[in-house]
Parts: C-alpha cells; sequence; structure tokens
C-alpha cells in the first residue's frame, strides 16, 4: 500500500512538472527509524514511468531520529533516485557503517550535521559517489578524520565542509587521494586540529582551502602540499601555525593569514612568485612583500625592454583591448625570437586580434593589508646609517662612564655621604639608558635589511618589553634623582644654620626608595597592559589607542615638564643667594653655581625637544614620524646619561682623588694616589687650626655650608660647618 501511495504522488508530479525533486519524509514513507539500525528496504520507481523523459530525485532528510547505526547499503533500494540526504540533530547516531552511502550514482549532496554522538565513521562508508558535489560533516564527535578517498567524485568545483568537530586533532597523509579529480574546495575550519601530516593533500587539485580558526592547529608538515596542484586560496586565519611549509606555496595567489599572531616569520619570498593579494596580521610582513616588488620588478617587462617604452610613450590604448595584426605579428616574432611563450590565446582573426595590453603595460601589483602605518614604516630599527653607527657610540660611552662612577663611589673609603648617595642612584639610572641603547644598537645590527621577518619576535618578544622597561625605569629615575640633588642643595643653602633641619643619609634613602618605587610602577603599567612597548620597533610606550594609555603618557610627560621646571626654580634661588652681598663669597662660590646651573639645563635642553614631541603625539597631533624621532632617541634622549658621569663626577677633583687611591690598591698610580693624601691631610688640619685659633665665629659663603662633607670638630665657642670645595659634585 505505501508503495502504491508513492508512485502514484511521484506520477502526479510527473504529469504537472518537467523536472521535479521531490522531497520527503524517509522516516514515514521509505525507511524504518526507530531501533537500532536504520532500515531502508522500498523501491520508488520515479523514472521508469511510461512516457517520462523527466527524473523524480528525493532529498531525503533524517532530523531527532532515534537509531544509532546508519548500517551498510541502506540506501540500497531506492539508490538512483536519491540526491540529497540530511543527517542532523539526531543525539542518538554512534556509528555509520563501511559502505553506508555506497553506490549512490545521482547524490549531489550529503550533509551530516550536529550529531554530536557520533563517534565512527567507518573507512569506506563514503564509497562510489561520481555525482557528488557537496560533503558536509560538521559537529559530530568523531576522533579522526573521515575517509573520503574513495568517493571518486568527478564533478567540478566539489565542496568538502568538515568543520565544527573538535575532537579530530590530525588529517593524515593522502587524506583526499582518490576523492576527486578536479579542482575542488576543502572548508576545514573550526576543528581540533593540532597538525597536518606530510602528503596530506596528495593526489589533489586544490582550488581553495580553507584552515581558518583551527585555534589548536600549530604544525603544518613543510611536505604537505606535496603531489597536490595548488591551492590557488589558502586560509590560516586564526590559527597557531609558526610556519607555513616549504614546499607547494608557488601557486598561492591569495593569501589569507589574519589574526594568526603566531606566524611571525615568512618562508622565503621567492616561494611567492604568483602571489597577488595577502591579508596578513602584522604590517612588517607586508613591507618584506613591499620591498620584493621594489627590487624585482616585473621580470617580462625587463624582456620588453621596446615595448614597455611604447607603453610609456604611448598614452592610447587599444580600443576593445586590441591591437593590429602588424602590432601582433611584430610582437609575435620577438616572443620567438627571444624563446618566450606567447601570451595571447588567439590565432585566427581578421582585422584585430587581442591582446593582454594590460598585463603587459599595466601589470598587477601585488596587495596586502594591513599596510605599515606611521608607527610601522618600512624600514629597519635604525632608520638612518649615520643613527646606526652613533648609537653605538653613546651606548658604550654611557655604559662605561657610569659603570666607572659607580665603581669608584661605591668601593671608596670615604664616608657615604648624601651628595655621593644621590649621585650613585643617578649613575645607576643613566647605566640602564646604557643598556637600552646597547639592546637596541645589537638587535638593529642582528636584522639589519631583514626587519620584517624579524619584527613580530622583537616587538612582542621578551627582549623589546625589556629594553622599554629599561629606558622608561632609568629616564624616570634619572629625573627624579636630578630633582632631588637640586632640591637637597636648595635646601642645605636656605637651611644651612639650622642644623636640626640637615638631611641625613636616612632622609635620603627614604626619599630615593620612593623614587625607586614610583619609577619601578611607571616602567611596569606598560607590561600589563596601561600602554604597551610593541607599538614601535624601538620600543618605547606609544601606544594611545586606549584613554587609559594617553593618560598614562601624558601623565608622565608632564610630570617631567614639572620637574624641569622645580630644577629651574631652584637654582635660579642658589644662584641668587651666593651673589647676595651681605655674605662673604668668592669666585669659587659663583663658579660652583653657574656651573651647576649650566648641568642642569644641558640635560633638560637635550629631554625638551622629546618631551615637546612626545606631549604632542600623547595628543594625538604628531609633529614628526617615528622616522624621525629616532634621532631625538639617539642624538638628544641619551646625552644627558652621556654627560652625567663626566660633569658630575669624572671631571671634577673629589673624584680624581678617590680614583687614584682606588687604583693605589692595585698597585698603580701611588704617586698621584700619594700626593692627594698629602693635600687631604694638610687641608684637614689647617682647616681644624683655623677653628681653634678664632676668637670670633667666622662668617661663611652658603656654599661652604652647603659643600660640607667632611666636618672639623667643632669648636665649644662658635659653630661653624666647612667642607672642601670639590666635593660639590658629589
Amino acid at each position: 500500500m505505501g508503495t502504491f501511495y508513492v508512485s502514484c504522488l511521484l506520477l502526479v508530479l510527473v504529469c504537472f512538472s518537467p523536472a521535479s525533486s521531490l522531497q520527503i519524509d524517509p522516516c514515514k514513507q521509505l525507511c524504518q527509524c526507530s531501533g537500532r539500525n536504520l532500515m531502508c528496504q522500498w523501491h520508488v520507481a520515479g523514472s521508469s514511468l511510461p512516457g517520462n523523459k523527466t527524473k523524480i530525485t528525493l532529498e531525503l532528510s533524517f532530523t531527532h531520529i532515534s537509531v544509532k547505526v546508519i548500517p551498510s547499503r541502506v540506501f540500497r533500494g531506492i539508490s538512483e533516485d536519491v540526491a540529497t540526504i540530511l543527517i542532523s540533530e539526531s543525539d542518538s547516531i554512534e556509528k555509520i557503517e563501511v559502505n553506508a552511502f555506497e553506490d549512490l550514482p545521482n547524490l549531489t549532496e550529503l550533509l551530516i550535521r550536529n550529531t554530536k554522538h557520533l563517534l565512527h565513521i567507518e573507512n569506506g562508508a563514503f564509497s562510489n559517489l561520481p555525482r557528488l558535489k557537496f560533503l558536509s560533516i560538521c559537529n559530530t564527535g568523531i576522533r579522526v578524520f573521515p575517509d573520503v578517498k574513495n568517493v571518486f567524485s568527478s564533478q567540478l568545483n566539489f565542496i568538502l565542509e568538515v568543520y565544527d568537530n573538535i575532537h579530530v586533532t590530525t588529517i593524515p597523509p593522502n587524506a583526499f587521494q582518490g576523492m576527486n579529480s578536479e579542482p575542488l574546495t576543502l572548508k576545514l575550519f573550526r576543528n581540533g586540529f593540532v597538525d597536518i601530516k606530510s602528503h596530506a593533500f596528495n593526489g589533489t587539485k586544490l582550488d581553495q582551502l580553507f584552515l581558518n580558526d583551527n585555534h589548536n592547529l600549530g604544525l603544518m608538515h613543510s611536505d604537505v602540499f606535496k603531489g597536490a596542484t595548488g591551492p590557488n586560496r589558502l586560509d590560516i586565519s586564526s590559527t597557531a601555525l609558526e610556519f607555513l611549509p616549504s614546499y607547494g606555496l608557488e601557486p598561492i595567489q591569495v593569501l589569507v593569514a589574519e589574526s594568526s599572531y603566531s606566524l611571525k616569520k615568512l618562508p622565503p619570498l621567492d616561494r611567492f612568485v604568483h602571489l597577488v593579494e595577502a591579508k596578513l596580521t602584522y604590517p612588517s610582513h607586508c613591507c618584506a612583500f613591499r620591498n620584493v616588488r621594489m627590487k624585482e620588478p616585473n621580470s617580462l617587462l625587463l624582456l620588453f625592454e621596446n615595448f614597455t617604452k611604447q607603453c610609456d610613450n604611448t598614452p592610447r590604448m587599444y580600443t576593445n583591448d586590441t591591437m593590429t595584426k602588424d602590432e601582433f605579428f611584430n610582437l609575435s616574432s620577438w616572443y620567438e625570437e627571444h624563446n618566450i611563450s606567447q601570451t595571447f590565446a588567439s590565432s585566427n582573426f581578421d582585422d584585430e586580434i587581442p591582446a593582454d595590453y594590460d598585463y603587459i603595460c599595466n601589470p598587477k601589483k601585488l596587495t596586502c593589508i594591513p599596510e605599515p602605518d606611521a608607527f610601522n614604516p618600512c624600514e629597519d630599527i635604525m632608520g638612518y646609517d649615520f643613527l646606526r653607527i652613533m648609537i653605538w657610540f653613546i651606548s658604550i660611552l654611557a655604559i662605561a662612564g657610569n659603570a666607572v662612577v659607580l665603581f669608584v663611589l661605591l668601593t671608596s673609603h670615604y664616608k657615604l655621604t648624601v651628595p655621593r648617595f644621590l649621585m650613585c642612584n643617578l649613575s645607576f639610572a643613566d647605566f640602564c639608558m646604557g643598556l637600552y641603547l646597547l639592546l637596541i644598537a645589537s638587535v638593529d645590527s642582528q636584522t639589519k635589511n631583514q626587519y620584517y621577518n624579524h619584527a613580530i619576535d622583537w616587538q612582542t618578544g621578551s627582549g623589546c618589553s625589556a629594553a622599554g622597561f629599561f629606558t622608561v625605569f632609568s629616564s624616570e629615575l634619572s629625573v627624579y634623582t636630578l630633582t632631588v640633588i637640586t632640591l637637597e642643595r636648595w635646601h642645605t643653602i636656605t637651611y644651612a644654620m639650622q642644623l636640626d633641619r640637615k638631611i641625613r643619609l636616612r632622609h635620603a634613602i627614604m626619599i630615593m626608595f620612593g623614587g625607586w618605587l614610583f619609577s619601578l610602577i611607571v616602567a611596569l603599567l606598560p607590561l600589563f597592559g596601561v600602554s604597551n612597548y610593541i607599538k614601535v620597533s624601538i620600543c618605547l610606550p606609544m601606544d594611545i589607542e586606549t584613554t587609559l594609555s594617553q593618560a598614562y603618557i601624558i601623565f608622565t610627560l608632564v610630570l617631567n615638564v614639572v620637574a624641569f621646571i622645580i630644577i629651574c626654580a631652584c637654582y635660579i634661588k642658589i644662584y641668587i643667594a651666593v651673589q647676595n652681598p651681605e655674605l662673604t663669597t668668592t669666585n669659587q662660590d659663583t663658579k660652583i653655581a653657574k656651573k651647576m646651573a649650566v648641568l642642569i639645563f644641558t640635560d633638560f635642553t637635550c629631554m625638551a625637544p622629546i618631551s615637546f614631541f612626545a606631549i604632542s603625539a600623547a595628543f594625538k597631533v604628531p609633529l614628526i614620524t617615528v622616522t624621525n624621532s629616532k634621532i631625538l632617541l639617539v642624538l638628544f634622549y641619551p646625552v644627558n646619561s652621556c654627560a652625567n658621569p663626566f660633569l658630575y663626577a669624572i671631571f671634577t677633583k673629589a673624584f680624581r682623588r678617590d680614583f687614584f687611591l682606588l687604583m693605589s690598591r692595585f698597585g698603580c698610580c701611588k704617586t698621584q694616589a700619594e700626593l692627594y693624601r698629602v693635600n687631604h691631610f694638610s687641608a684637614y688640619t689647617s682647616n681644624c687650626k683655623i677653628d681653634h685659633s678664632c676668637g670670633g665665629s667666622k662668617k661663611s659663603s652658603r656654599a661652604d655650608i652647603h659643600l660640607t662633607t667632611f666636618d672639623c670638630q667643632y669648636s665649644t665657642a662658635t659653630i661653624k660647618v666647612t667642607a672642601k670645595k670639590e666635593d660639590y659634585n658629589y
């Protein structure tokens, strides 16, 4: 009765439609969809009806069925009529047996979707499906890649979809061999792939290969495309791939690798001989392709010297992209003379012959996104050769000078005074700046002319983060220490006669502890998402995309400006104080004040252009490019780090005394050391005699009071503070 009903229905459809596709519920009319196995035993003879010149095809949709197994040859009774099979939304199906979809000669679409309990698809389940165009296996629980090698489809534009199968971790070798002999599209996204084995695509003609959103995919074997033709389009977006395969990239015309943050290096660029479009993650990779196109113009144009000149000198375009017979024969003979295959497809013509004029005169250029921006221009870390030389000189000078000062001060047998302690902090800060410059110079030397292939590793790695930390920490600590040095000297002069207000070493330690803590916080914030060090190749915190990052940059720069104003105000007061006619001043006092004013103004004059341009950029009004800012970075930014150890210490008498005394311990410079010992003892006894011989208090200049380092004994009649002026610069 059921067969008769279906046959009558098919007859009605045939009579009123020249061609039709019948959508039925197979579980109600053709198959038994209960129990353990699916059973389809009836035959629908739609195509054999008398006088019928059309074909009836069946579209079977199995949804929410309760069977556990799709058995072998389950559709053999209706094999001639089935065009589409959909199996979906089933929580019961666990297994598809071998030959389950075998010999369905008219099957064009097979979809298995949303069957999360489907654990096994036996090898050979999809066999001998010559007209299959679309095979979809999505959102299942299978553990191994489905066997599709015996499909033997002969259809053009075959599409295989295998996605949302999170338990499938590997694509094995020869996984698609025998599936289709024509160009095909593989959509293999959002699976659990970890690796793709060697020769995985052997025996296929790949048109498009989509591997995007396989977040765990970290390895494609170097020979993964061996034995395959193509692909023309490769999409590896949002994967964990670190390297592209070294073989089989030549046919790729479109490469999509967006959000592939682990892909930091590209293969040799000569592998991408046919690439015309690239959508990548990092702008520096587009720099690579830009440089190649600049260095290696279209080789065909180089051969066509005479024709190229005609392209340049002749503004006309051929009407309807054609050229005359004479022009064609002239160009064809040139081809033959130079053994070049012709690009013209037609040899039969009447009056005109089509020519690929645009290909010859207007060759396509590779398009690549994201394009390099203002923060990442296509250049090495040091944009200019003279900067590459200067940065080595400045970094070595800063490291050597500050290291010597630190060593001498920390090993001196003299008492550690407040000025000495502050000078140690300043030298350490400037030493860190030298380390930053040395690190930048080293990386620039290693990546010269190939920075595009190292940019991501450098800017996103620990090296750039360390360099950025060093420069921000050293810069802030240096500014803070200079400010404290200036305030300490102003305070000492202002309250010289109030010994209870004298700054002790413990006070200085507490103050500098606050400076270290502040500098560490400011340097660590970019490592925790407040701005960052990866924005530019020189690892400065230039990211102002968020309000918090912008506020951080502006706050830091404005704070440095405020420190400069404080230092200027303090030294103006110091200078005025030593010029007070009511005090007994000497030329030495004025000389010292002027010297310190020169020191501070020199330091902050070097920082002024940095602060000015950085503040303007922080308000999103950049006045110079990143390339030009590197000139400021090398020639201005670190100058105080190089100058401070010389101006504050090495050029002073006190430092030279400490240096020669230290060297005498190692058996060197004993004569100079002995002279400094004698001079020091003579000056010490002279000061003490003066203190005891004076009947009244002797008026001292404020510079004398401020410069106190070594105190003589205070007499009971008067209290007087004396010191050696050569210790001032400590």
